[in-house]
């Protein structure tokens, strides 16, 4: 992924492809959120793939908060002059792509998430691992995953190391506290914005009950399974979930 970054002004991203613009934002752990499946799809199906990296850590601990996110995703669309996108949630991704379409309807076409957070307050917190317990950390990267053996080590190396930095650590629960105080119940019947919800049956960090939710209070949503599949779908499956959501798009003529 690394090859692809470019760094303009205060932003730091990956773009591949031309067309129809598809921002994705990753979760809490980078690893633990790996879009490769997609980023490696869509731009041969006529859309453009970005992928912003979100200032998680560097931002100053008053401003790490969801909306915080949502807001500096909102630059990023102005600064690289779309008018409309579709926005890519895993995760935390997921909540803070619906917090912007709360924020900035006008700027989302459309919206896709997958394990995401802001409505079950539990994800965060339970889903974010001990300092320095390198075993302990593995088995919570593992059970993100229906598959333990898709937790490489070098999935597992990168949660360790962030959970083992302190600075990271102190973001990473004051992000975890902020997406607690932004839950989107209210929000949500209120969001006209074409939503896809793609979601692992056997998720457990964020249960079928919770995509089960965002369906019932999302007014436009369609909502998709993939079984055998945990918390990070396109990770798992990224052809089924490729499939899933082309087809989808297509429907919609996004």
């Amino acid at each position: 992924m690394k090859d692809h970054l470019r760094q303009e002004g205060k932003f730091t991203y990956l773009e591949k492809g031309e067309g129809t613009p598809i921002v994705i934002l990753h979760g809490l752990m980078g690893g633990l959120s790996n879009f490769d499946g997609v980023t490696n799809y869509f731009p041969e199906n006529g859309y453009k793939v970005l992928i912003p990296e979100l200032p998680l850590y560097s931002m100053s601990l008053l401003k790490t908060s969801v909306g915080t996110f949502a807001k500096y995703l909102k630059e990023f669309i102005d600064f690289k002059g779309y008018e409309k996108v579709v926005l890519l949630g895993n995760s935390l991704g997921g909540h803070i792509a619906l917090l912007a379409t709360k924020m900035f309807p006008e700027s989302v076409e459309a919206l896709v998430i997958t394990g995401s957070s802001g409505l079950y307050e539990n994800a965060m917190g339970e889903s974010y691992p001990r300092r320095g317990d390198y075993e302990f950390i593995k088995k919570k990267a593992e059970a993100v995953f229906y598959d333990p053996e898709v937790a490489t080590k070098e999935i597992v190396d990168e949660v360790y190391n962030t959970v083992s930095d302190r600075n990271k650590l102190v973001k990473t629960l004051a992000i975890a506290k902020s997406a607690i105080r932004h839950n989107m119940a209210k929000d949500l019947p209120k969001m006209q914005t074409p939503t896809c919800i793609i979601w692992g049956k056997n998720d457990t960090v964020t249960p079928p009950e919770v995509a089960e939710d965002f369906q019932r209070l999302l007014p436009d949503s369609d909502l998709y399974w993939i079984d055998k599949c945990g918390h990070a779908a396109m990770m798992e499956h990224p052809e089924h979930f490729n499939q899933l959501l082309h087809a989808w798009l297509k429907e919609r003529e996004i």
